[in-house]
């Protein structure tokens, strides 16, 4: 989960010894937009956000509560049995600390570029058989049909997921391929809301492949220490709708402008 207007870091000084704080939402932002991110990090101008999804907040707690009794006791969640999965929540002392996206979660400071990388996990199930930790993502919707990971703009899901799995690799974990997402649907079939509503669940898997991660760091360092990107094409394909939204204004700006000096002087 991220903050509503929450500064975690001091701008980016090009050259500073001091090791810089790198959020996963950042380099999924880094990869979306490198002028987005640039403007972020170096003058703190962050994209126009909406407010907190507060609805989604309370299933991810509460979701967090339901698995945190089957971490207690280890033993499998009716999900994880429902869908054939030989999982059982991840017991471990800094659990809390991984969950906490705003001031801890799970670290590495990236050694060639003193990045400290950090991610707030939703929740690590482990394989006892293999010894593999498993990265597990919550996330909720309400939509007709079933829930997928179909979605072009679903590639920024697989990317958190990857980020969790390359962090825990780097702090010596050993590390599951395949993480899962628990994706909950609220129905739009029934009758009426009269005070309830219902959600489906479905545990979906995803194969990570980390790979991208180690060369796109090197790219974001290069972008903090250099000049302000131009206005470039978003991952999403197109130009990114942000950039492009404060460049057309500025240019109708700066139009208004020199008409209004036009019509003073005559």
């Amino acid at each position: 989960m991220g903050s509503y207007g929450y500064q975690r870091t001091q701008p980016y000084t090009p050259g500073q010894k001091a090791s810089f704080k790198i959020s996963r939402s950042k380099i999924d932002l880094f990869m979306q937009c490198p002028r987005c991110f640039w403007l972020d990090a170096r003058l703190k101008i962050k994209r126009p956000s909406s407010p907190p999804f507060r609805i989604n907040s309370a299933i991810d707690e509460l979701f967090k509560k339901e698995f945190d009794i089957h971490r207690e006791a280890q033993t499998k969640h009716p999900l994880s049995e429902a869908f054939g999965l030989d999982l059982v929540p991840f017991k471990h002392e800094k659990m809390d600390e991984w969950r906490d996206a705003l001031r801890r979660g799970v670290t590495y400071l990236h050694p060639q570029t003193n990045l400290l990388i950090t991610g707030g996990v939703d929740d690590v199930w482990v394989d006892h058989k293999t010894g593999e930790i498993v990265i597990v993502d919550y996330k909720a919707t309400s939509k007709n049909g079933e829930v997928s990971l179909d979605a072009d703009w679903q590639v920024t899901y697989k990317r958190q997921i990857e980020v969790y799995q390359w962090l825990f690799r780097r702090n010596d974990f050993k590390v599951s391929d395949t993480g899962y997402f628990v994706y909950t649907n609220g129905r739009l079939d029934a009758d009426g809301f009269y005070d309830k509503l219902e959600f489906k669940t479905k545990i979906i898997p995803y194969k990570g492949n980390d790979s991208w991660i180690e060369p796109s760091v090197m790219k974001l360092k290069a972008c903090l220490e250099g000049d302000m990107p131009e206005v470039g094409t978003a991952a999403m394909g197109g130009v990114c709708e942000h950039c492009s939204y404060a460049k057309a204004r500025t240019m109708l700006s700066l139009e208004a402008i020199q008409s209004h000096r036009h019509n003073k002087k005559r």
